[in-house]
């Protein structure tokens, strides 16, 4: 199976269980006009890759890291773009329906998807199960 979401990168450090990949943006995401909107706002970043064979592994060495189902991907943007808009317009459409008035409703609106992403924050170890990176050497 092939990898549907890969980037080519440099070891910067391994420890144990553990490589730290660097990765430069890429040319097409250089040109994106929603390179803000996705994450990716830095021209480098370190992907962490949990790995039995990090001891394989040595700074400075060239690879490859993806993930290897596309699922994974739409996961994480399902999971940090689409829930949190849901939960905004069902706040918003649920306090206007009640009749509380416009300041209260945005206020809490927003309360709601901040405590969104605070659970999201806290349950980050369970995803970080589901979506992993695997690494190969080039």
């Amino acid at each position: 199976m092939g990898l549907t979401l890969q980037h080519r990168g440099v070891v910067e450090r391994v420890e144990t269980g553990k490589v730290f990949v660097r990765v430069e943006k890429e040319s097409a995401c250089q040109a994106c006009h929603a390179k803000g909107l996705c994450g990716e706002s830095g021209s480098v970043r370190i992907i962490e890759v949990r790995t039995d064979h990090a001891a394989s592994y040595q700074a400075g060495e060239r690879v490859v890291v993806g993930l290897m189902r596309g699922g994974m991907a739409a996961s994480s943007v399902v999971w940090g773009y689409v829930v949190p808009l849901v939960v905004l317009l069902v706040t918003l459409l649920v306090l206007h329906g009640v009749g509380v008035a416009d300041g209260p409703t945005a206020l809490i609106t927003i309360g709601a998807v901040i405590l969104y992403y605070v659970v999201l924050y806290v349950m980050r170890h369970h995803f970080e199960k589901r979506i992993q990176f695997t690494i190969i050497k080039e």
